[in-house]
């Protein structure tokens, strides 16, 4: 059977066998024979071991010629961009300085970039750890026996398992964030054209607007708090919170029931939010401090259900705090790490006090409670996207009616200062994408809104 659940029958076990050892595809996800009396996973049949380790090890390294192409290609675009900005910044040095002073302001330019940081986290998170992880398994396969292949038959059950559960909620969070997300790609579409939709560097309309505009929300504009984490600063914003939620969200619907996704979401994003608007004076907006707050519940939920959750699994999430916590301090200019850090511990508590220690396998049952509980939490957030898009909609008509431009941003090409002036491109006029006001900060990953935009 197929990662689709489409069954493939075959004559005989060799035959089933030929089929494990030249699967190409990941189509053999489970297979039966007469001796079973359930399906299985194919490195559960005894006489396919040697099959399913050739088949492991083609496909690894397959993942590792792939991961190297990217590696060469976001590690070129970084090299350009680092290059270019240094060069930028060797001619926007002030003209009365020593060679000596160009050479620390041109660095500092490429230190200071937004566009570097941004492109450095984009080899980092799409290059090098999948080449990393690429490398390494490969490696290791290279050592594996047929035991240690029968060793690791528990995690890939529970891994099939996991990829069999159907998770609705996250599908609906996966629906708000992208209804959010049309209706600021619309409103920029209108005002920058469509090839500014799918820029790195150039941000969203709608930020102002609906974003957690840190003046306005501490003088009353409450609503913010809700409004901001479902939007987002660009496509790769988006993208990136996208494929978390979907990693993150599934996984906890399916331990945890469907109830603590939005009552976890909703509690670590007005948690986040308010660090943010304590500690970062610039706007914010993205899901990560939602998020955030699911992976931190994750990191307690499994660590209290122990027999529930094999032991690599778990430190699969602990990786991804340390990553998080690695972008945070290499993108510390643009990423809002307040947000972060309360949406965390606001998950991590909230594990804590509903989900006592267990000691059995069996995932924990929703109460009717929970069920209120979440179903609320949900209409908030429903409702809260539904004033986003109406607040997003309502400033773009009334900047078509007074005939402004909806967004607060100006063009490159007037506001670049001239060469000689010290003034670093990508601080002051950004010569590499549409300047946004330097107040602008994102929560989340957001590029390039502001001189030290925050996510």
């Amino acid at each position: 059977m197929d990662f689709k659940r489409k069954p493939h029958p075959c004559d005989s076990p060799e035959a089933l066998i030929a089929a494990i050892r030249d699967d190409r595809g990941t189509g053999v996800d489970l297979v039966w024979t007469p001796g079973c009396g359930h399906l299985i996973l194919p490195d559960e049949m005894p006489d396919a071991a040697a099959a399913v380790l050739a088949t492991r090890q083609r496909r690894a390294t397959e993942n590792l010629l792939e991961a190297r192409g990217k590696l060469h290609w976001f590690g070129g675009l970084f090299a350009v961009l680092a290059v270019y900005m240094f060069y930028q910044g060797w001619a926007y040095a002030p003209r009365t300085t020593s060679s000596g002073d160009h050479l620390d302001f041109a660095l500092h330019t490429v230190l200071t970039s937004m566009s570097v940081g941004i492109s450095l986290l984009m080899f980092l998170i799409f290059a090098f750890i999948p080449w990393y992880q690429s490398r390494k398994r490969l490696l290791e396969l290279g050592r594996w026996t047929h035991g240690d292949l029968a060793a690791g038959v528990p995690m890939l059950r529970f891994e099939a398992w996991l990829d069999w559960q159907k998770a609705p909620v996250t599908g609906v969070f996966l629906g708000l964030l992208g209804l959010v997300a049309v209706a600021q790609m619309f409103s920029e579409e209108r005002t920058s054209g469509v090839r500014a939709l799918f820029s790195l560097f150039h941000s969203w309309d709608g930020i102002d607007a609906a974003g957690l505009v840190k003046d306005r929300y501490l003088h009353g504009e409450w609503w913010r708090l809700f409004t901001a984490p479902l939007l987002h600063g660009n496509i790769m914003h988006f993208l990136m919170n996208a494929s978390a939620l979907a990693y993150l969200g599934k996984r906890m619907e399916a331990f945890a029931r469907w109830p603590h996704l939005p009552l976890v979401f909703l509690f670590a994003a007005c948690v986040g939010g308010e660090a943010s608007a304590r500690f970062i004076t610039a706007t914010s907006v993205g899901a990560s401090g939602g998020l955030m707050g699911w992976l931190g519940f994750l990191l307690v939920f499994e660590s209290l259900h122990s027999r529930l959750i094999p032991r690599p699994a778990k430190r699969r999430l602990l990786a991804g705090v340390i990553l998080t916590g690695l972008i945070g301090l290499i993108g510390f200019r643009f990423i809002d790490n307040a947000a972060h850090l309360g949406g965390l511990l606001a998950g991590m508590i909230y594990g804590l006090i509903v989900f006592p220690k267990s000691t059995t396998s069996n995932r924990p049952a929703s109460t009717i409670t929970d069920r209120i509980a979440g179903s609320a939490a949900l209409a908030v957030l429903i409702l809260s996207a539904l004033i986003a898009v109406l607040i997003i909609a309502r400033h773009d008509f009334r900047s078509m009616t007074s005939g402004a431009s909806p967004g607060t941003k100006t063009s490159c090409a007037n506001s670049a200062p001239r060469p000689g002036t010290g003034k670093p491109p990508d601080m002051k006029g950004n010569t590499l994408g549409t300047q946004i006001p330097p107040s602008t900060h994102v929560a989340g990953i957001d590029p390039e809104l502001g001189r030290d935009g925050r996510t």
